[in-house]
């Protein structure tokens, strides 16, 4: 992370400074030339978090600050593209060690990637982020071991993507957890 007056950027974008997973977010994987580069990536604006942590020494991951979690973690969130509900992997990361945690990640962007090439219809690239991002590596591996078998090269993208998707809702189930964002509510 650069210093204060300097222009912020990070040696790893694709796991943000607040804990979410900018590598395996939809805006991330747009194929134009305007998506978004993760956190601290060439063109992104700065964030109330960025700012907060340049006021703080050595902290590359809000989980390293003296003051974690503070209010900002506290509050009832919703999510934009990316489940905030991710920032679980902070524990992973501090317990593990963070390199540890870029491996398994790595792994999971890898997976997203496969899906978004070969099961997303046009209408499954927030759903399978959203999924992968949850979801254990063990279950998403457990997942796909299951797609390759249920999947028929006779059938269309459409259908292929429809049983991808079912799988995972199936292991999401099974883990209690929703993999629909949590959106505000309307005004």
């Amino acid at each position: 992370m650069s210093h204060r007056g300097q222009k912020y950027s990070r040696p790893y974008p694709q796991f943000s400074l607040c804990g979410l997973n900018c590598g395996l977010c939809p805006m991330y994987h747009i194929s134009e030339e305007s998506h978004c580069t993760g956190c601290g990536g060439e063109g992104r604006p700065t964030c109330e978090v960025i700012r907060c942590a340049l006021g703080h020494e050595n902290v590359e991951y809000c989980y390293q600050c003296s003051e974690y979690p503070c209010d900002r973690y506290l509050e009832e969130e919703f999510d934009s593209f990316v489940p905030k509900r991710s920032r679980d992997d902070f524990t992973c990361a501090k317990e593990q060690g963070i390199d540890h945690y870029k491996a398994i990640l790595e792994e999971k962007i890898e997976i997203l990637q496969f899906l978004l090439k070969n099961y997303n219809d046009g209408r499954r690239k927030s759903f399978y982020c959203t999924a992968v991002n949850l979801l254990e590596l063990d279950d998403i591996k457990t997942v796909m071991d299951q797609i390759s078998e249920a999947v028929k090269p006779e059938n269309t993208l459409k259908e292929n993507a429809a049983v991808a998707a079912q799988m995972f809702k199936n292991m999401a189930g099974m883990r209690d957890i929703s993999l629909k964002l949590r959106k505000k509510p309307g005004k």
